[in-house]
């Protein structure tokens, strides 16, 4: 029986490597101790695909956390206009404001992580490795 292809969105949110999908893309499986948080193996332990494509790669992943970050606080007020409604006359507003950033700030450390996977899943293709061109000099 030929092996399948490992599912790209549960991949994604096991934060499984791109190339081959089955190796873990950080060091520790939980986001504690912070400091550690962004520790990453310098390669796919499964597949060998390197995860640091190039010095500085990982600075475009501010473009990444922004967008996760502006949708997770769009969610979070849809839905407690949804769910408690809102006013102007009862300060509601601030509510579903402050509601959205403190959600929003204790996702951090998980969209942080996020935003890694997403950014080289955008430019590691499965079972192709990176389609980044490398410059030697």
């Amino acid at each position: 029986m030929p092996a399948t292809k490992p599912a790209l969105f549960s991949s994604v949110f096991k934060m499984k490597c791109p190339n081959c999908r089955k190796g873990n893309m950080f060091c520790t499986p939980h986001i504690f101790p912070l400091g550690r948080l962004l520790e990453m193996p310098d390669r796919c332990p499964n597949c060998n695909q390197k995860y640091e494509l190039e010095v500085g790669f990982y600075y475009g992943t501010g473009y990444v956390s922004y967008g996760l970050s502006l949708g997770v606080l769009a969610i979070v007020f849809i839905l407690y206009t949804l769910i408690f409604g809102l006013s102007y006359k009862d300060n509601s507003v601030f509510y579903a404001l402050g509601a959205a950033v403190s959600i929003t700030l204790l996702l951090q450390p998980w969209l942080m992580r996020m935003s890694r996977v997403l950014y080289l899943y955008m430019f590691v293709q499965y079972g192709k490795g990176s389609r980044m061109k490398t410059h030697h000099h």
